[in-house]
């Protein structure tokens, strides 16, 4: 039996487009064996969100390689799609698919085996006008479900390269949303996280007029689900049905991923974000006023181009009133191609560094205070991992939960939250 390996980079997306490409893999007949063994092919599920990100998925490449002389290495993704050349120049690959047409995979693969060089699947992915709507055959190893709903996204933030790697916004057909989600549920999943790259857009593309709460709601009515998490969402985008979703359909998570990216308005009309933050401010108002315990999570990068000290230094104050339950920073990666690119006023690699540290810092003070509020209640918590006798998992509010009772994995317990741990909480059994 012809064996295959798999490794991703990046994003959730990503991750669910590997577990599509898998099933691919085995129903033509070819056995998993894990990254770094032995196999007859590669996969590198590629990401270029960052420079680091095309880094990293060059270095993986070359890994590959070196332990597997003889594979066939197939990088896909979205540094595949822009930059297809460069990848076919790493030595060893014989096979570079860009965003879209994945569902000829194990034929390319099949090709590259009977023939010399390389092969390009990497089609013009702004031409794109339908989702592509490959099947799970398998069901993911993991303790939650990704879904993916949505590709493409229409935003051209100016520091942004992905619309460029994905293409238009383009859904997925709401009777092929419920049959992959009820594929999930079947095969015991407590939570089905929906994701895509731009999820706040789900359905504008199609006739049938649907939105997001639509999609979010065919899933809940399936039943036997426990949980329904929300991906990455525009604060824009929370629309009035979807709001009236969250705060009165306790399966659905009453967790909100909402990108800020930044907290000065001169910053975000130079990243062409859609929204102010006296508008951000009062929609997180709002949303806790009508959400109890509701938490959210957001992005912020530093070190734009022209963010001066001033400018960091308004962006470090708002984000630190804000509470956010965590902050993901990051510092801003130039990507060539993009408008911010262009720019003047880059910034030093050492003061994106410093700034770094000091966000993080801000955001990992305010982010324990919020969690503080927690101490004593108990949450329902979804086990995924153990590891030297220590379970844990993740709360409706995406908090990570640690103890030392016997649970069992994949399955959903009430948890008292007894004290802050790590980046999250210790636990005790109700």
């Amino acid at each position: 039996m012809p064996t295959v390996s798999f490794m991703t980079l990046g994003c959730k997306v990503n991750q669910f487009e590997t577990e599509t490409i898998e099933g691919l893999f085995h129903r033509a007949g070819y056995e998993t064996v894990p990254f770094g063994k032995a196999a007859d092919v590669c996969v590198i599920n590629t990401c270029s969100v960052t420079a680091l990100g095309e880094k990293k998925s060059r270095q993986i490449i070359r890994r590959a390689r070196r332990e597997n002389e003889n594979a066939i290495i197939v990088a896909t993704g979205c540094y595949a799609q822009l930059s297809p050349q460069e990848l076919a120049k790493l030595d060893g690959v014989r096979l570079v698919v860009g965003t879209r047409d994945r569902a000829r995979i194990v034929e390319l693969v099949e090709q590259a085996a009977r023939e010399d060089g390389v092969i390009f699947d990497v089609g013009d992915i702004m031409a794109a006008d339908s989702f592509e709507d490959i099947p799970l055959y398998d069901a993911p190893t993991r303790t939650r479900a990704f879904l993916k709903i949505q590709e493409g996204c229409e935003n051209f933030c100016t520091f942004c390269i992905i619309p460029y790697a994905r293409g238009p916004l383009r859904s997925r057909p709401p009777e092929s949303v419920r049959r992959e989600a009820k594929k999930l549920i079947d095969a015991g999943f407590k939570e089905i996280v929906l994701t895509g790259i731009h999820i706040g857009a789900y359905g504008r593309d199609l006739a049938e007029n649907v939105t997001l709460a639509d999609a979010a709601r065919e899933i809940l009515a399936l039943g036997g689900l426990s949980r329904l998490r929300l991906g990455s969402l525009e604060s824009v985008e929370l629309s009035d049905e979807l709001f009236a979703l969250l705060r009165d359909e306790p399966r659905l998570a009453k967790h909100l991923h909402l990108p800020l990216q930044a907290g000065s308005d001169a910053i975000l009309h130079a990243m062409n974000r859609h929204y102010d933050t006296a508008t951000f401010a009062r929609l997180l108002e709002n949303v806790r006023r009508n959400i109890p315990d509701v938490s959210i999570t957001t992005d912020v990068i530093v070190g734009f181009p022209g963010e001066t000290d001033a400018l960091f230094e308004e962006s470090l104050d708002f984000v630190s009133r804000m509470g956010f339950a965590k902050v993901h920073v990051f510092p801003y990666s130039r990507r060539e191609g993009t408008p911010a690119a262009r720019m003047e006023g880059q910034l030093p690699t050492a003061v994106k560094k410093e700034r770094v540290r000091r966000m993080e810092e801000a955001a990992e003070t305010a982010a324990k205070a919020f969690r503080e509020q927690f101490l004593g209640k108990t949450e329902d918590v979804l086990f995924e991992t153990e590891t030297e006798g220590i379970s844990d998992g993740l709360t409706g509010g995406y908090f990570r939960v640690y103890t030392d009772a016997p649970m069992k994995l994949g399955e959903i317990a009430p948890m008292r939250l007894v004290r802050l741990h790590q980046d999250g909480f210790w636990g005790e059994m109700c």
